[in-house]
């Protein structure tokens, strides 16, 4: 994917160049209709208290963390269900032992000796599901991208906000020279007005390298200009490539979650058939889960910018 490039009303914003508003050709999303990443995080995100910025690509990756950490807490919630169904086992097994009524007989006894029999049978029950939930839906929560993941989220921040500085950099040469052509033009104006007052050879001798030093001063310009624009290129098809990686990464977390806890209803109805109302609508909503939706909400919510860069002119 190249930048655009053309002789648009330009604006640069914490040194990337950005097309003004109504300036320049339409831009074209990248993945139109899918509210992709890499579409919307091209602006800093500015700081609440005004203060600072935080780049658009930083959102996304505090997006992840904050994912990894509702995964864990997914899993922390299920350990819990996981005691409480352990504990109404216990107590179902310890009821099933009493020996209340014990002296029942006949009919109505053997009746009442089954009725605290099914006791230890729905202990067992219950006992199983608490088990299969550990192993089936806790765990598989808790271990899903281990510690390796924040390690590599790293990899990607420091990586951008590497290209980020060589942007910052190559920004301060363009208005380095910039500034230096301008001084150059400005002396060799000044020299041209003085042979205008009084011919001398040496004036005409300043004036020659005066022309040679603005010569030179754009030529510098221009190099400074085209090694920026090739950086910001660069930054620019790192960010679709990491954007979009991220948003695969979010993806899959999201259908990870979503197979564990129709696994969790599943085991639900396993263990208690007369009570599926509970989980019903569990089931219902997860199987309405749609990752391209969640992202559509949350970029909408959350988007920094639309604008791609663009080059910037001399």
């Amino acid at each position: 994917m190249s930048l655009q490039s053309g002789g648009q009303v330009q604006t640069k914003i914490n040194c990337v160049t950005f097309p003004l508003p109504g300036e320049g050709p339409e831009q074209q999303l990248l993945k139109p209709d899918e509210w992709s990443y890499c579409d919307y995080f091209w602006a800093d995100k500015k700081d609440p208290q005004g203060a600072t910025s935080l780049p658009g690509f930083e959102v996304l990756l505090q997006k992840q963390l904050k994912g990894k950490q509702m995964q864990k807490e997914m899993s922390e919630f299920i350990h819990e269900r996981t005691k409480i169904e352990e504990e109404y086992a216990k107590n179902l097994s310890k009821l099933s032992l009493s020996p209340l009524a014990a002296q029942e007989e006949g009919t109505l006894g053997e009746a009442w000796t089954q009725l605290k029999k099914s006791l230890h049978d729905e202990a067992e029950v219950h006992l199983k599901f608490a088990n299969k939930l550990h192993t089936e839906v806790e765990k598989p929560l808790l271990t899903f991208r281990g510690d390796h993941f924040k390690k590599d989220l790293k990899k990607y921040d420091h990586h951008m906000a590497d290209l980020r500085k060589q942007l910052a950099s190559r920004f301060a040469s363009v208005e380095k020279a910039r500034k230096a052509l301008a001084d150059r033009q400005k002396d060799l104006e000044v020299k041209t007005q003085q042979l205008e007052v009084k011919l001398s050879n040496k004036t005409e001798e300043d004036i020659k390298k005066a022309r040679r030093k603005s010569t030179q001063a754009g030529d510098d310009l221009m190099r400074c200009v085209d090694l920026y624009n090739q950086t910001q290129s660069k930054w620019f098809e790192e960010m679709v490539t990491a954007s979009m990686e991220l948003e695969k990464l979010e993806v899959e977390r999201i259908e990870w979650i979503q197979q564990h806890l129709r696994q969790y209803t599943t085991l639900r109805h396993e263990t208690d058939m007369f009570n599926q109302s509970t989980v019903e609508p569990v089931d219902q909503l997860l199987q309405n889960v749609d990752p391209s939706k969640d992202r559509e909400l949350w970029v909408k919510e959350n988007k920094t910018g639309e604008v791609r860069p663009v080059d910037m002119d001399i």
